[in-house]
């Protein structure tokens, strides 16, 4: 029996013998100083990412030189949304080359003026829906206008604090020193929709909230003035109460009021309704406005095209 148990612990150690010295082989053949645990665990971490990953190719000149053999993976492809996208993405290459080739080569000149520097006489701020495009509905061409887009058409307080649209506000204002910024809001707008909705006692972390109630006092005298009307007519009502919200909102910015007041820039409303094609466009009258001390919007030149 001890002699036995000598016997293979004697294997056991000569097996120990054997893997150090094909450890030691491995190491000198490597030129590293490589430890058999380490190359153990460098094996074994293959083996794991081998398995893990079956798309992984293999190729091996074996049979006949130039030939490679391959392991596929047999995971279903969802080839039908990556078709999708990428007929997308041809739609948009094709209006792209049409573009360049119809718009941009026949002017060139003009690209090559703005590509060294932008003299916009508008500051457009617009919805964000993918439905009310400025350019598209009023024509704009490159270099006509600096447009910022987001949910509602709002602009913020200067109290408010930073956001992207007083940054664009700033830049168009001081730096373009644009003539003219007109606020765009339109006809079934989401944004003034999730304004009207909102409880006030409701505590939501939801960003379309914390966004939409800077028009918080467009909602409120909506509802103090429109209550007879049902909620559709009354998110129709804020639409337009919002932009003129709005309106005196950029006057709390001092750079605009005192270039308005000098006359060298003037603030504009736009609404434009997609159910019928219309747009009406009037011009905040500064003067008026100054004096009224409740907040209400004096406006002048009022248009309605159709």
């Amino acid at each position: 029996m001890a002699h036995a148990m000598f016997q293979s612990s004697s294997l056991s150690c000569s097996s120990s013998l054997d893997l150090r010295e094909t450890s030691a082989k491995a190491s000198h053949i490597f030129g590293s100083q490589l430890r058999s645990r380490e190359i153990e665990r460098t094996q074994l971490r293959f083996m794991d990412s081998f398995k893990k990953n079956p798309t992984v190719r293999l190729k091996a000149l074996v049979e006949s030189p130039g030939q490679a053999q391959e392991i596929i993976d047999n995971k279903p492809k969802v080839a039908g949304a990556t078709d999708e996208v990428s007929d997308h993405f041809k739609e948009l290459k094709h209006r792209f080359l049409g573009f360049k080739k119809d718009k941009y080569l026949s002017n060139l000149e003009h690209y090559q003026r703005l590509s060294e520097a932008q003299a916009p006489k508008f500051m457009v701020i617009a919805c964000a829906d993918s439905r009310v495009c400025p350019s598209s509905i009023l024509g704009f061409q490159p270099g006509d206008a600096f447009v910022v887009r987001n949910v509602a058409n709002l602009v913020p307080p200067h109290d408010n604090g930073p956001t992207e649209t007083n940054a664009a506000l700033e830049f168009a204002v001081n730096s373009l020193e644009v003539e003219n910024i007109l606020v765009v809001g339109h006809s079934c707008c989401g944004g003034i929709k999730a304004l009207m909705s909102l409880q006030d006692e409701v505590i939501s972390s939801s960003f379309i909230r914390n966004w939409v109630v800077v028009a918080n006092p467009a909602r409120s005298k909506t509802k103090s003035a429109a209550s007879n009307l049902n909620f559709d007519q009354q998110c129709r009502h804020c639409e337009k109460e919002s932009i003129n919200r709005s309106l005196l909102n950029l006057l709390t910015y001092p750079w605009i009021e005192e270039r308005v007041m000098r006359g060298t820039l003037s603030i504009h409303g736009g609404y434009y309704d997609f159910i019928d094609c219309t747009f009406e466009k009037w011009t905040l009258d500064y003067k008026g406005s100054s004096l009224l001390a409740n907040g209400e919007c004096s406006i002048k030149n009022r248009e309605f095209w159709a």
